[in-house]
């Protein structure tokens, strides 16, 4: 009977395997670091597959951020230049412009740059436009894409020691591969596969750095109260803390400036809109919907602040790509501590959640009495596309996980590195960003006003490299994983290196390096830099930043005199 049973158990294994999706190179997720490391994989003559939660590719790149966060362009290379050219393409031809004449949109950019003729680059664009170039390079590559395929993140990560073997989602099906990239947001494979991480903000001490940590007093952009007129109150009666929180303020410490904590920054979707009347939805009322929730954002109106509509940042086609701007915006503080950890049907409410304080707070502002005249007809000329994001009421797929996850890997990102205090070894690519977070939290200060926490804008000056080593776990914790998204950083670095056009570029050295470790057998650990930089080079990619042509070059130290 028990030779049976084995018998059994070994024909149910072995019709498994056969049912499994095999491929060198298994990429968990749709992000454009997970098309590029995909499309790299498959040039280098891997077989690769593409195993993603998300039903549309591109992440954040064509889920509304079509005004693209670049930096210094001149070290945007490889695959996310093709990206950016492909863009220049489709905006080069005539029909491309449905609903504003090309002359019309020109080179608006409000500091960036749309269209550069000369390099034949485009870098502002439409998400559906993105959407299809995602998908162009996916059909011209032949990359089996399976979409909605969700990973059991408590028993699908097959390992033997320290390498990876398979992964097995919810669906039951299963996934084998030689090389793994995780490219989520998230770091979900990461996370399951046993690699260290962490969630929130290091203290200043942890890596020597001074813009990391709870961040009280500081007030970058003008993302904070100190843009209002007034100091505004956060009690429900107006200086009587007996009287309860207004929504959408913490009664919570803040916490020690420069202290350690596990908060993340605010998330909010970047909404594309629209004011052509003709391809205009109105703002839905969200369900449940509550004016009172905004109580704080009509006192802020009261106290004279007019500066709504300043990041409506103008795309192609008479649309927007509106982020966060001012002391309560898109941004919904405090709403997302869960979400880095939290198990799907957590974060699928915190998503949810996201999406109607997002639509509350546009049918507040388009509707409620006390919102000023001249600020709700500005809004009520607005709505959403029809022609954007179509199977979702023109609301986007995806929410902006600015941070989640973060590796701690064989070499950790910081400010030092960004700020050139100290020299990055074996660059796989380059940021020139700022180092850019948004707020973490709303408090209540030690004189009963309400104020923001968390935002940063510290710039680089100038590029920065990026390391290899913070793309891959310490060894001997998954030999054969690349993370090229919750890459190995500190949380202030990280505001800077999470830029989509980075992505894709540590997408595709990502899986280079992981085609020369199957060249090589090696464990990723173990790659030959030279090689990876060779090929690196030889595909385009920018690992240092060349001089700058007014820098003047450096005096000549006298020669001592010879004793």
């Amino acid at each position: 009977m028990n030779w049976m049973k084995l018998a059994v158990l070994g024909l149910l294994v072995a019709t498994a395997r056969a049912a499994a999706v095999e491929a060198d190179v298994v990429v968990y997720g749709g992000t454009s670091a997970g098309v590029t490391a995909a499309v790299q994989a498959k040039k280098m003559g891997r077989s690769v597959v593409i195993v993603c939660p998300d039903k549309h590719l591109g992440g954040l790149s064509s889920g509304g951020l079509g005004f693209t966060d670049t930096g210094d362009k001149a070290v945007i290379g490889g695959l996310a230049r093709e990206f950016y050219h492909r863009v220049w393409l489709h905006y080069d031809e005539p029909g491309a412009w449905t609903q504003q004449k090309r002359e019309e949109y020109g080179n608006k950019g409000q500091g960036t740059p749309a269209i550069d003729g000369a390099e034949r680059t485009m870098w502002i664009f439409e998400p559906h436009v993105a959407e299809r170039i995602f998908e162009d390079f996916i059909k011209e590559n032949q990359i089996p894409v399976y979409r909605d395929e969700w990973l059991d993140r408590a028993k699908g990560v097959a390992k033997d020691g320290a390498r990876i073997t398979a992964l097995t989602m919810l669906s039951g099906k299963t996934y084998a591969g030689k090389m793994f990239i995780d490219a989520t947001y998230e770091g979900d494979l990461m996370a399951a596969a046993g690699v260290e991480f962490t969630v929130g903000r290091e203290a200043q001490k942890t890596y020597d750095e001074k813009w990391n940590g709870v961040q009280v007093g500081v007030l970058h952009h003008r993302h904070h109260f100190g843009a209002v007129k007034e100091q505004l109150s956060p009690y429900v009666v107006p200086g009587d803390p007996k009287s309860g929180v207004l929504p959408l303020v913490s009664a919570q410490p803040p916490g020690e400036y420069g202290a350690a904590d596990n908060k993340v920054q605010a998330y909010c979707f970047r909404m594309c809109l629209t004011d052509r009347p003709e391809n205009r939805i109105a703002f839905p009322k969200p369900e449940g919907y509550d004016p009172r929730r905004y109580e704080l954002l009509a006192r802020i109106f009261a106290a004279g602040w007019r500066e709504t509509f300043e990041k409506f940042d103008p795309i192609p086609n008479h649309k927007t790509d509106t982020n966060n701007h001012g002391p309560l915006s898109t941004d919904y503080l405090g709403a997302n501590y869960d979400y880095p950890n939290g198990d799907y049907a957590t974060r699928a409410r915190i998503v949810q959640e996201h999406q109607r304080y997002q639509q509350g707070w546009l049918y507040f502002i388009s509707t409620d009495p006390r919102v000023p005249a001249e600020v709700q007809q500005e809004m009520q000329r607005w709505g959403l596309p029809q022609d954007e994001f179509k199977d979702n009421g023109g609301w986007s797929h995806q929410l902006y996980i600015r941070e989640a996850r973060r590796m701690i890997g064989r070499y950790v990102m910081t400010e030092n590195e960004l700020l050139k205090r100290r020299p990055t070894p074996e660059s796989v690519g380059m940021g020139s960003y700022g180092m850019d977070s948004h707020n973490v939290q709303r408090y209540i200060t030690p004189e009963g006003f309400v104020q923001n926490e968390g935002d940063i804008g510290v710039s680089t000056k100038g590029p920065y490299a990026i390391a290899f080593g913070a793309l891959m776990p310490k060894p001997g914790q998954a030999d054969n994983l690349l993370v090229p998204v919750c890459v190995s950083s500190s949380h202030i670095a990280y505001g800077s290196i999470r830029m989509e056009p980075v992505f894709m570029i540590l997408g595709q050295s990502a899986a280079t390096a992981a085609c020369l470790a199957l060249d090589g057998g090696t464990a990723v650990q173990d790659v030959s830099y030279d090689k990876l930089r060779a090929r690196l080079l030889a595909d385009k990619q920018i690992l240092e930043a060349k001089p700058s042509a007014t820098a003047k070059p450096a005096k000549k130290k006298k020669a001592a005199a010879k004793p």
